[in-house]
């Protein structure tokens, strides 16, 4: 009834065997602009790697060549990602090491590749980062902003309606704001901050990062966009601070919004809500303030 003793140690052998023969898919991060930003880990797994993946095999091959690496590379795109995504499978599955690289930084960051790595995972297949280069972290630590928290968002949308939309639901957050942009529309994308975040709010541009021409040019959003109304040379990323926190109201502020609102007729609850929203004090403390004040004669 049981089947042959030892059999299901058998089978858990063969499956263990299974995942150690499986092979692994290495994310490389590679140079932003200086070719000596390669770690001594990510030459390695691209010398011994059996396939290796990237959006534009000519500007990887330039790093290959630098390394004497001169395995061949195939490219990874949009546009054959997800046929491609299929052959790494494949070969992940026959044991192979593959390694993917963006055109340069982190891979996925903006580049093709999240298809891939969600189909490995979802195979069971092991996916292992390599740190390295990152415009988006070279540009937060460089501004002179604060750097925690902040959020990435890519490339802002083309179309200057969503691009405008995308920055009128950013400009109440907090957090520290970093966007990848072209330089020829860098212009308009200022502008357009400008617009939604006010003229005042501290930005910086970084371009060029870890280039020869190297430059961080800070200041507020309206300066930046008078500045690069003619666009900008080189390659560009984009940090703006968050919204500043309101100030916090006093006391008597508080008791004399509650007060009015009560003397309106408002619920204690919804006066506490609409004194919390208006003055930037806690919900439940409003509350807890609402309800004495209710009750005081």
């Amino acid at each position: 009834m049981g089947g042959l003793p030892g059999t299901a140690g058998c089978r858990h052998s063969s499956l263990s065997r299974a995942v150690a023969a499986a092979g692994t898919l290495y994310l490389v991060a590679t140079p932003i602009g200086n070719l000596e930003d390669v770690t001594l880990r990510a030459l390695r797994v691209l010398r011994e790697a059996r396939r290796l993946y990237a959006e534009d095999t000519r500007r990887t091959r330039t790093l290959l060549d630098r390394h004497a690496i001169r395995a061949p590379v195939r490219s990874l795109h949009a546009h054959n990602e997800a046929s491609r995504a299929a052959e790494i499978l494949a070969e992940l599955a026959l044991g192979a090491d593959v390694a993917l690289v963006s055109d340069a930084g982190t891979p996925l960051l903006s580049d093709p590749g999240a298809r891939v790595v969600a189909a490995v995972v979802e195979a069971g297949h092991r996916v292992t980062p390599l740190p390295g280069a990152s415009a988006v972290l070279a540009a937060l630590v460089g501004s002179g902003l604060a750097p925690v928290p902040f959020a990435f968002h890519g490339f802002p949308p083309r179309r200057a309606g969503e691009r405008r939309a995308l920055f009128a639901a950013l400009a109440a957050r907090a957090e520290t704001l970093v966007f990848f942009e072209s330089p020829r529309r860098v212009a308009t994308t200022l502008e357009d901050l400008a617009a939604a975040f006010g003229a005042e709010r501290p930005a910086c541009l970084a371009r060029e990062l870890t280039k020869l021409h190297e430059g961080f040019e800070r200041g507020a959003l309206g300066a930046l966009a008078r500045r690069f109304a003619e666009g900008a040379r080189g390659e560009v990323t984009l940090v703006v601070a968050g919204a500043a926190t309101p100030a916090r109201a006093a006391g008597e502020d508080v008791d004399a919004a509650l007060r009015a609102a009560l003397a309106r007729g408002a619920t204690a609850r919804d006066a506490a809500r609409e004194v919390a929203a208006r003055l930037g004090v806690p919900r439940r403390e409003a509350y807890a303030r609402a309800l004495a004040l209710r009750g005081a004669p």
